[in-house]
Parts: C-alpha cells; sequence; structure tokens
C-alpha cells in the first residue's frame, strides 16, 4: 500500500511539506524502482496545475516541474534543443509519465534534459512556506544523487533565458544501442557568431563525472574574439579542457569517456569554423 498525500494547489502542498518528510512524487520513474521503507509518505504533485505550464515571456522560456517529456515535445514553445534532447530519451510510454522536475531532482549526471538547462544557464524556481528562491541550475548540484534543497523547498519551474534558448546547437549523445539508451557520453554546445565574432559559447558534458560538467571560464577564452583570433586561442582552450575533463570509470573506460568528449568538442568548434 502506498502512503501520500494529493493536494490540489501548491499552498496546500507546501504545507504539507513544512509538516512532514513526504517525498514529492510526479512522474514517479526514478522513484518507483527505489526499496522504500514501507511507511514512506509520498507527496503526489499530479494535481497542482502551477506545476504544469509551459509558456514564453519577453525574458524567458518557463516550465513547470511537472511537465512530462511528451508535453514538452509537444509544445510550440518548447526550444529545438531541449527537444532534440527529449526525443531521444527513452520510449513514449517513460515520456508520457516522465517530468522534467524528476529528472533534474534525480541528481544524475546522465540526465538529458538537465544537460541542456545546465548549457543555456537555466534559472531554477525553488519554493516552500517561507517564500520563494531563485538559483541558477549549475548551483543546484551538490553531487551525484545530491541537490541543494533544503527541508519543505519544491522546485517548481524552469526559466532558460530566451537569449540562450535559440541560439545556433549542437547535441550528442552516446549510449549501449540506438534506443533506450541511459547516457555513456553526453555533449551540448551552443554559440553565436555576429558580424565574425564570437558573442557567446557554452558547452556542457554529461555522464563524464559525478556532476554534469560545466565550464564558463574556460568557454570565456573564447567569447569576444573573433573566429581568427579564436583559432590562435584553440589549442590553449582544448588543452584546459582536456586537462579540467577527469572521466570516472564506469560500464565504459574513463580514457574512452575523455576521448568522445574531446572530439565531440572539436566538432563543435569546427561547426562554428573554428
Amino acid at each position: 500500500m502506498v502512503n501520500g498525500y494529493a493536494p490540489s494547489g501548491m499552498r496546500e502542498a507546501l504545507d504539507i511539506l513544512s509538516k512532514t518528510s513526504a517525498i514529492p512524487y510526479a512522474g514517479g520513474t526514478d522513484l518507483m524502482i527505489q526499496e522504500v521503507p514501507a511507511d514512506t509518505n509520498y507527496l503526489f504533485l499530479h494535481r497542482i496545475r502551477d506545476l504544469k505550464c509551459i509558456t514564453v515571456d519577453a525574458e524567458y522560456f518557463i516550465c513547470g516541474a511537472c511537465c512530462t517529456y511528451t508535453e514538452l515535445l509537444n509544445s510550440r514553445h518548447t526550444p529545438d534543443l531541449l527537444k532534440e534532447a527529449i526525443a531521444r530519451i527513452a520510449a513514449p510510454a517513460i515520456r508520457n509519465t516522465a517530468t522534467i522536475g524528476g529528472n533534474v531532482a534525480n541528481a544524475s549526471p546522465k540526465a538529458d534534459a538537465a544537460l541542456i538547462l545546465m548549457v543555456t544557464d537555466t534559472l531554477v524556481r525553488i519554493q516552500s512556506k517561507n517564500g520563494v528562491r531563485i538559483v541558477p541550475i549549475s548551483d543546484l548540484y551538490l553531487g551525484r544523487g545530491q541537490i541543494d534543497l533544503l527541508p519543505g523547498e519544491l522546485i517548481t519551474e524552469f526559466w532558460m533565458p530566451n537569449n540562450r534558448a535559440h541560439l545556433p546547437h549542437s547535441y550528442e549523445k552516446v549510449g549501449g544501442r540506438k534506443a533506450l539508451a541511459i547516457s555513456r557520453v553526453s555533449f551540448a554546445g551552443i554559440s553565436d557568431v555576429s558580424d565574425g565574432q564570437i558573442t557567446h559559447f557554452a558547452t556542457a558534458f554529461g555522464a563524464v563525472s559525478d556532476v554534469i560538467i560545466r565550464r564558463p571560464e574556460l568557454d570565456a577564452l573564447l567569447i569576444g574574439k573573433s573566429i581568427e583570433e579564436a583559432k590562435v586561442a584553440k589549442e590553449e582552450y582544448l588543452a584546459k579542457m582536456d586537462e579540467t575533463l577527469v572521466p570516472i570509470q564506469g560500464r565504459v573506460s574513463a580514457a574512452y569517456r575523455k576521448a568522445v568528449c574531446m572530439n565531440f568538442l572539436e566538432d563543435f568548434l569546427a561547426k562554428n569554423g573554428i
């Protein structure tokens, strides 16, 4: 028997979270396979409409944490880069149930949607009975399976900046098979080149370390440079990226993961004429 609460609104949900240790439950595709004590309580979120928004305002593409992958895939507002990643997640039955909030809250470095949120410098809206805080997604992850959420807090929305969401992009994923594959290495990159000058450049690597790797301080080596200047800086950039990428050993070797990461990165540079 499953124990829990099914609030109909956000205020009720946050009140329950403030008084109990109930585990938030949306699609449950990660939670349902975990072994938990029989007396575990869940906070079922499927009735809360505020968590299902998909919209765009002047600054952000905004989606609620309980939006399923299928809903995001079918929405005209969802950026193409995010759709590309979603389309390669599991199968339709999983995408119909799994939510983007669960993908992030699971804090897996292999999370495909979270990789896109990371490379676009998406903001995360977190609510509790005591108020709201908004944090960069890069600050949310503390390690594998660990996120910076205080007792009583709930991830409610993701805000992807419009000036990142629709830039030219690349998304690559290596898995053990062509479909239904968990990432062994994944890569996302976005760039903006205007009048021969690089105005934005961002990369992120998944399934490589305990958290998704995003190194904006290294990507910044190319920002503000012309394509010709970037070609000169390319060797230094690649050397520093090679140094910072320290893959973990897993189902595939660390050496393989690093080689794939660097190949993806060099291909992305070439795609941008660098």
